[in-house]
């Protein structure tokens, strides 16, 4: 019998934050690759979904929630070959409202701790958890999900770049570290994409008041800011994850891969 080109038939992940947004993208082609996906996040109800994944509820920033979701994972389907830590949450928020209208988008402690938690310490409960299931095969791919912000920075977001320039930072480590055990991880730096659940009328209002603007005044001409003079798919970060999941990949591990057609700062 003829592989598929991919060969991911049987293998098992785990997608946090998979039950919306990139996440649900991300989910949906490991799916239809034969991939066995198990979806965790805090919104649905446990049990197989109509689509033919599991879905396990669980908070990303509490250690017996991720524990026990990945050793439920692993008692129904015998093992982690997959991890991708996607759960995310961004908060625009000024570190100083210097025009003093608008304090709840100032950065608070509130704020700061919950995007931490969220955003770096899930991927590291979540990576921890996996990677000990992981070692006993001697086998695995984690795929952490950052962000352009990331790399680059982004007014009105400083403390979800920080965030998620530490998952960067995890990535190039934990490769260092999980590399000699076959264990490969990487990130993935998405830029703008078409809309998701993070880009809610709230999320914009609080982005264009960091930024000095109004709502219709955020930039969508994309051909002043991005080479391919588009925004991105959901589809085209799933086909990512997809291939650098697979054996396909097999000598890729500590680095981040942009994906945002070209953008940048400059």
């Amino acid at each position: 019998m003829k592989e598929s080109w991919l060969n991911l038939e049987g293998e098992v992940a785990i997608v946090t934050g998979g039950a919306s947004g990139i996440g649900l993208q991300v989910s949906r082609e490991l799916l239809s690759n034969g991939v066995t996906v198990v979806v965790a996040d805090v919104n649905g109800e446990e049990g197989t979904q109509a689509d033919g994944s599991y879905f396990l509820k669980c908070d990303v920033t509490d250690r017996q929630s991720v524990e026990r979701t990945v050793a439920t994972t692993v008692k129904r389907f015998g093992t982690v070959d997959i991890l991708v830590n996607n759960a995310g949450v961004n908060l625009p928020r000024l570190l100083v409202d210097d025009k003093g209208e608008r304090p709840d988008y100032e950065l608070s402690e509130a704020d700061f701790d919950l995007m931490v938690a969220v955003n770096q310490k899930g991927p590291y409960l979540f990576a921890q958890s996996a990677t000990k299931v992981m070692l006993k095969q001697r086998k695995g791919v984690i795929i952490n999900i950052t962000s352009e912000a990331g790399q680059e920075g982004s007014a009105g977001q400083s403390c979800y770049s920080a965030t998620k320039g530490a998952v960067i930072s995890f990535t190039r480590a934990w490769a260092k570290e999980l590399g000699k055990f076959n264990i490969r991880v990487i990130g993935i730096a998405p830029g703008i994409l078409e809309t998701t659940g993070l880009r809610t009328d709230t999320y914009n209002k609080a982005l264009a008041y960091t930024r000095g603007t109004t709502v219709d005044g955020l930039s969508t001409d994309y051909s002043k800011s991005i080479p391919l003079r588009r925004e991105g798919k959901l589809a085209e970060i799933g086909d990512l994850v997809t291939y650098l999941a697979s054996e396909r990949a097999s000598y890729i591990t500590g680095t981040t891969f942009n994906i945002s057609g070209g953008k940048s700062r400059g």
